[in-house]
């Protein structure tokens, strides 16, 4: 449904990534998936389920917003 990809770029060590999806599931509830790690690798993932889009886009924002200001950009 909607991605957001962040990258955070360190000198001395490997380039950070944050991924946020919004996307329906099977049971008409909507999902936000998180994945993050550094680039080149599988990282870490969590899943959260919401009962409608309004409640999982303002999570997605808040876990977007944080990530901004711990010194990640957008691709």
């Amino acid at each position: 449904m909607a991605t957001c990809l962040l990258y955070r770029q360190a000198q001395s060590r490997r380039s950070r990534f944050y991924r946020i999806e919004l996307a329906l599931n099977l049971f008409s509830e909507v999902s936000v998936l998180r994945e993050w790690g550094f680039s080149g690798s599988n990282g870490q993932s969590t899943i959260s389920i919401y009962d409608n889009l309004r409640e999982a886009s303002l999570a997605a924002d808040r876990h977007r917003n944080r990530m901004l200001k711990r010194g990640y950009a957008r691709s």
